[in-house]
């Protein structure tokens, strides 16, 4: 087999999750003295990533740019990004997105929603919003993912005002998904602002996405933490009622997260 061979292979294990075995035959390639090209390198290091092994992708990220022999793309500087943020490396992943400026590389939503994310996972709310700034003056249109995670950067860092404000201007961009919700309602639960809390609860059963248990529980605490025992109850109610749907239906999925997405 030739590097082409290789490389299919690779990427084929890494779309099936099989980062292991995507690692062997990246390995398999130097030992039979064939040099492996960028599509290699972007494939194993894509599996690995999105295995959660942060560590190896950024082994082979840097064996990569060691050899000097490969040109690095957009891919691979998104997969080694998007590994950072998996190990809450937020200030490598910064680094490496700076990088993509010194090498004539374009940056690409992905490479926004990575940077944007591994600032939220690192609770750099500020950094984020900033990265968030950014990708609007490059003229990069944000998705769904570049919002949610500037918002649930704000809402871990404690910033419920940011958290709503950036929720609302969503509506300009891209349909807001149950995670967007369930960011915005855990803010203003952390922020003691139980009634914006409830209001948000109602626009989700207006805009026909399911509020699943972390939404539920996060309007709960908001209500509890200002003593409406009253109000508990009635959204204890309400998912109770949920999950006996979800029962007589055969699954209980989506009563978790919703019908729109994954938490």
């Amino acid at each position: 087999p030739d590097i082409i061979s290789y490389s299919a292979t690779i990427s084929a294990c890494e779309k099936g999750g099989q980062w292991q075995q995507a690692l062997l035959l990246f390995e398999s390639i130097t030992m039979q003295s064939i040099e492996p090209d960028v599509v290699s390198y972007n494939a194993v290091i894509s599996a690995c990533e999105k295995a959660g092994e942060w560590q190896q992708a950024l082994a082979l990220f840097k064996a990569m740019c060691d050899t000097r022999l490969h040109p690095r793309n957009v891919i691979t500087y998104n997969a080694a990004i998007s590994a950072c943020e998996k190990g809450v490396q937020w200030e490598l992943a910064l680094t490496l997105f700076e990088a993509m400026l010194e090498a004539n590389i374009e940056r690409d939503v992905i490479s926004y929603n990575a940077a944007i994310s591994a600032c939220e996972k690192g609770g750099q709310w500020t950094q984020a919003l900033i990265l968030f700034a950014m990708l609007r003056v490059a003229d990069v249109a944000p998705n769904v993912i570049s919002h949610n995670a500037a918002i649930s950067a704000c809402e871990k860092g404690g910033q419920w005002q940011h958290a709503i404000s950036l929720f609302e201007a969503m509506i300009e961009d891209v349909d807001r998904d149950v995670i967007s919700y369930s960011a915005a309602i855990n803010a203003c639960q952390r922020g003691g602002q139980w009634q914006q809390a409830l209001l948000l609860m109602e626009e989700m059963t207006r805009a026909t996405i399911d509020a699943g248990v972390i939404c539920y529980c996060a309007a709960m605490n908001a209500c509890g933490k200002a003593s409406q025992l009253q109000l508990v109850l009635t959204l204890m109610e309400e998912i109770s009622k949920q999950a006996l749907v979800q029962i007589l239906l055969g699954g209980s999925s989506h009563l978790i997260t919703g019908t729109s997405g994954t938490i």
